[in-house]
């Protein structure tokens, strides 16, 4: 019996949309947060701590890929996340230097624990990229034939960008609201990791994927009770 050739395309081409969506999907959630930080020239909604936890996971992920090679996929989402973390940051930058009431700067260089990742400039968030980078290169060069050293810095890449809803989840519970921050944002990231596990389970990547991308989801589904539990707040209380 003859198999029809439409059904011989098909896969291919699903893979060829999965792939797609691996890279570019992952980025997505990220434009109706930079489009309502830029309508209201606010930043206080959004935790800028969401774009260090994804700059750490993904500069870290590229270096576990040099490893342990994976999908090709997966290491140009984390290119791309990069480029777009680094994208926001220099919004967040721009929008809060117009907005700065006091003339006092914070820079990488001060060395102060009490303003990391509260700096004054653009410049000061590359700096610290730039460092990790050398840092990660330097390690990952020499213990590159360690398997030990290999599957952990899997595991703290991956685990570090399940994560990535935790500073958004503790930014609302600070704020007692949701405001400012993009609910459609949080519903493209549910769907995208549920999206992103079930290809990673699928495609058999290694482990850390999968498990970290259940954790994401859980985080996920908590954000998303806390719209629904501050809408109620305000509608009860005005």
């Amino acid at each position: 019996m003859d198999i029809p050739e439409d059904s011989v395309d098909t896969w291919p081409v699903l893979s060829c949309l999965s792939s797609c969506f691996i890279v570019f999907g992952g980025v997505v959630p990220y434009i109706p947060q930079y489009q309502e930080i830029k309508r209201t020239s606010n930043t206080d909604g959004f935790s800028t701590w969401v774009c260090f936890v994804l700059l750490i996971a993904n500069i870290l992920r590229i270096f576990f890929w040099f490893g342990k090679f994976f999908e090709f996929p997966l290491l140009l989402q984390s290119l791309l996340m990069i480029v777009t973390m680094l994208s926001i940051l220099h919004l967040c930058c721009a929008v809060q230097t117009v907005n700065r009431v006091s003339t006092k700067h914070h820079a990488f260089t001060d060395f102060d624990p009490g303003h990391f990742w509260k700096w004054s400039r653009f410049e000061d968030y590359l700096q610290f990229c730039l460092s990790l980078t050398v840092l990660g290169a330097v390690l990952t060069y020499g213990l590159l034939d360690v398997p030990i050293f290999v599957e952990g810095l899997g595991l703290v890449a991956l685990l570090t960008e399940a994560m990535l809803g935790l500073p958004q989840l503790l930014q609302n519970i600070r704020n007692k609201s949701t405001r400012g921050m993009s609910v459609k944002m949080v519903v493209l990231w549910t769907a995208g990791d549920c999206f992103k596990t079930s290809y990673f389970i699928i495609r058999a990547a290694p482990a850390q994927f999968w498990l970290c991308g259940m954790l994401q989801i859980c985080l996920d589904g908590l954000i998303l009770l806390q719209v629904w539990y501050y809408n109620q707040r305000h509608v009860k209380f005005g």
